[in-house]
């Protein structure tokens, strides 16, 4: 039966060069003895060997056409064809070769880790790639060279925690999934990647917010933001003035936690958060409103050297530590509990969390006042649109936003709304 998808060249049954050179329109152009010239929509052609086998039929990609000549791509292919009339399987026999020369996955690993160490900002999260790794795939993928890691051993894996540890599970589905792809990319593996979600997986394990819905930072209603702050303020110690300058700024815990006086520009109003300390990896322009530059200049009596530490921890060089604003959090709902006071809550009962803050700051901003969303995104450094509206809208909308952080502090210091822009 004829292969109905596949096209033939003017000379029917052989490609020239010419005709592999200069061919464009996408398809399977057969050249003869299993060869086959793939050309894509995209303008790309590779080889492939095709071949049946006990009933099953296989493709073997032979590298691409501006790499591997026709005369090349016709070597391989005879080369093939010996195999079958042997009675070997080219197939088995390239993975046999693969993974004689193949990295164990373990070794994979690393050498991916070590050959994105310099992409990743936080030296915390090379070590949750490692963690998550050594804990959980080495035991059963660790030994196994990365060429013969099939979909089971990625199952073997995932399962026992899917449904128990669906997060951690979730993370790392997708590193192995990045491990196997680097080392297809260096040429160890053939096929599809075991470890793919889309049309694969996905149809083995049930979808991670089936069994495991999001779970979002609670977070204090805006309504009871102004109260918060003087209560806030009222506070001693160096950890509530961060927690202020935090709700203020609607900034990051690390990215308030880390800055320095360097960042801080007072006469200007800025606070610029260098590109290797946000989310986003680009430089973060902050507007300081009047109340804002107030609570810094509350820190003068401690050093102001440029490298200096804004809010340093105990540790010399160190800044505070994270738990130690949720710890602010915490003492202040002691103290309203035994004042016979609620405690600050989210709607449904859960002390608000740091981060929970910029969900405040941003359903106010949706809530009750008129400015564009695209500014209140910018105001958290998130990064608004898709690439090619990010390249047509290069400005930050500092002046905006300035204008919108400024209606923020009087909100919170006055409880009154903001007036019509």
């Amino acid at each position: 039966m004829v292969d109905r998808r596949l096209r033939m060249p003017r000379r029917a049954g052989r490609l020239s060069a010419r005709f592999v050179a200069t061919v464009e329109k996408p398809g399977r152009y057969l050249d003869g003895h299993g060869l086959l010239l793939m050309v894509k929509p995209s303008g790309s052609k590779s080889w492939v060997f095709r071949y049946q086998r006990n009933g099953r039929r296989r493709e073997i990609g032979l590298g691409s056409a501006r790499v591997v000549s026709l005369a090349e791509a016709r070597r391989l292919a005879l080369d093939m064809q010996r195999m079958l009339h042997e009675g070997r399987d080219p197939y088995l026999e390239r993975r046999k070769a693969r993974a004689r020369t193949s990295l164990t996955f373990r070794e994979a690993a690393q050498a991916f880790l070590e050959a994105h160490r310099r992409a990743w900002r936080n030296p915390k999260h090379r070590q949750q790639w490692e963690n998550t790794l050594r804990t959980y795939a080495f035991p059963a993928l660790g030994d196994l060279p990365a060429a013969e890691v099939e979909t089971q051993h990625v199952l073997a894996v995932l399962e026992p925690i899917w449904r128990t540890r669906t997060e951690t599970a979730k993370r790392l589905r997708g590193r192995i999934e990045a491990v196997l792809d680097w080392a297809a990319a260096r040429g160890m593996r053939d096929g599809p990647n075991p470890a793919r979600w889309r049309s694969h997986l996905d149809k083995l394990l049930p979808r991670p917010s089936a069994i495991a819905p999001v779970r979002h930072h609670p977070a204090l209603d805006w309504r009871q933001a102004p109260e918060f702050l003087r209560e806030l303020t009222r506070m001693p110690g160096l950890a509530p003035v961060a927690l202020a300058f935090l709700v203020l700024t609607a900034a990051r815990s690390g990215e308030v936690r880390g800055a320095r006086w360097r960042e801080i520009d007072t006469k200007a109003g800025v606070w610029t958060v260098p590109a290797e300390r946000t989310k986003a990896g680009r430089e973060h322009r902050v507007p300081l409103v009047p109340e804002t530059l107030a609570l810094v200049e509350r820190m003068c009596p401690l050093e102001r050297g440029p490298r200096s530490l804004i809010f340093p921890g105990t540790r010399p060089g160190r800044p505070l530590c994270d738990a130690s604003l949720t710890a602010v959090i915490d003492r202040m709902n002691r103290h309203r509990l035994a004042a016979g006071l609620e405690p600050w809550c989210d709607p449904t009962g859960r002390p608000p969390t740091v981060h929970g803050f910029r969900s405040t700051f941003r359903t106010w901003a949706a809530e009750a006042t008129p400015f564009p969303r695209e500014v209140a995104e910018a105001a958290l450094g998130h990064v608004v649109g898709d690439r090619v509206e990010r390249a047509y809208a290069r400005g930050d909308l500092f002046e905006r936003r300035r204008a919108l952080m400024a209606a923020w502090a009087a909100f919170l210091f006055d409880g009154r709304r903001l007036p019509e822009t």
